[in-house]
């Protein structure tokens, strides 16, 4: 008899347990967060996740979206593969009902084929290869800038911000194009050689090699051996260190270098190399080191920063997911549910004129889901800070280049 109370009593707390459970997930809204959070782009992938956090927790604060408060649901992907198991899982085993991501392009490009035969709306803050948003997807919105963007501003601050500087004709001026071989640098190389042809720019060398890579010492002395005067390179954070490590030590110093964001706007990077990056150009999100005049909330957003971690941004792509995550989550509002069609008329819907965010963009998506209103900015390293020197209305310092 006791053991039959006994066992009475566990199911009634097993049912109210279960009653509770039911009860608070229905006041939620399970949103996924895909992001490298291990592996070579972790750093980069938590940067990036802590702007969705940021823009989660201030929502939140503010009574949350569709009277819900929004539960991220993490999921690590350090590659491909990964990616497409864990936007699985998202989707069938966790029911969530969106999908944000994930900075890495690769990632983006594999999970958002497993959200869209789901039917879930992927929201992308950070990847920029053109190919995320260009299969006629109807579920995939992105907030950011695109490979395109980041290619065209690198070849143009060479004929409108280094030939000038260096008092040259840009024709003049011998290019480099060195990338990693993925996606995103494969996509960005190929967009830099269409406009140098465009702008009839020299370009002497085009050098794919391997973000795994442990030397480019060979890579280098083709450099060397074509009289390089200004390298692009698009890379993540080792291969960016080493790059800089072996120029150094082969005594090989371009007129000007210019990244595309990633590895180039770390401040660890910046911390690991000391004073060999000085100098160098960034073509990448709006940094927190900009214009606040043309970038409204910026300030609010790095205090809020530092206080939520306890330190200085470690770069833009933390900014970029949060005003990015910002006005999804005005959308999802505006659109009154999690409907799939109701979201993309909403996305279709939302404009914001440029220079209205933290991060100066505005919004306008095409139908493709691409936002056509965000931009990029040519930022430096100069006295260890990563510093906004084009276009002149974001400018906080003005561009140095080696005569």
């Amino acid at each position: 008899m006791r053991f039959k109370k006994v066992t009475s009593l566990l199911a009634g707390t097993a049912a109210v347990l279960a009653m509770s459970s039911a009860a608070m997930a229905a006041e939620e809204i399970r949103m996924g967060a895909l992001y490298p959070f291990s592996g070579a782009l972790a750093q980069l992938g938590d940067e990036s996740y802590r702007g969705l956090e940021l823009a989660v927790n201030e929502r939140n604060a503010q009574g949350g979206v569709l009277g819900k408060q929004i539960k991220l649901v993490k999921a690590d992907a350090v590659d491909a593969n990964q990616a497409v198991g864990e936007a699985r899982r998202l989707t069938s085993v966790e029911n969530v009902e969106g999908v944000f991501g994930s900075f890495s392009s690769a990632l983006s490009y594999a999970a958002t084929q497993v959200t869209e035969l789901a039917g879930v709306p992927y929201f992308e803050l950070g990847a920029v290869s053109d190919s995320v948003t260009d299969r006629g997807y109807q579920n995939i919105f992105r907030s950011n800038s695109t490979a395109r963007d980041f290619a065209y501003a690198m070849v143009d601050a060479v004929q409108d911000v280094i030939a000038p500087e260096l008092g040259v004709d840009p024709k003049s001026l011998k290019v480099a194009i060195i990338h990693e071989d993925g996606l995103y640098g494969k996509t960005l190389g190929g967009f830099q050689q269409e406009r140098a042809k465009e702008l009839g720019l020299d370009v002497v060398e085009v050098l794919p090699y391997s973000a795994k890579a442990v030397d480019l010492s060979a890579l280098i002395l083709r450099l060397r051996g074509a009289q390089a005067d200004v390298v692009l390179q698009t890379s993540y954070q080792n291969d960016t260190i080493l790059f800089f490590r072996q120029a150094k030590s082969a005594g090989y110093k371009p007129k000007a270098v210019l990244g595309a964001g990633g590895g180039y706007s770390l401040t660890d990077t910046a911390k690991a190399l000391g004073d060999t990056i000085e100098g160098a150009f960034d073509v990448d999100f709006p940094q927190y080191n900009t214009n606040e005049a043309g970038a409204p909330g910026l300030g609010a957003f790095v205090e809020a920063y530092k206080q939520q971690y306890n330190s200085e941004p470690r770069s833009g792509h933390s900014l970029a997911n949060y005003v990015g995550a910002v006005a999804f989550f005005d959308i999802i509002e505006q659109a009154g549910s999690m409907d799939a069609d109701k979201i993309r008329e909403a996305v279709l819907a939302y404009k914001k004129p440029v220079g209205s965010t933290a991060t100066g963009w505005g919004f306008d998506f095409a139908e493709n889901g691409q936002n056509t209103a965000a931009t990029t900015t040519l930022m430096q390293w100069q006295d260890g800070k990563l510093l906004t020197v084009w276009p002149e209305a974001a400018a906080v310092a003005k561009p140095i280049v080696n005569k």
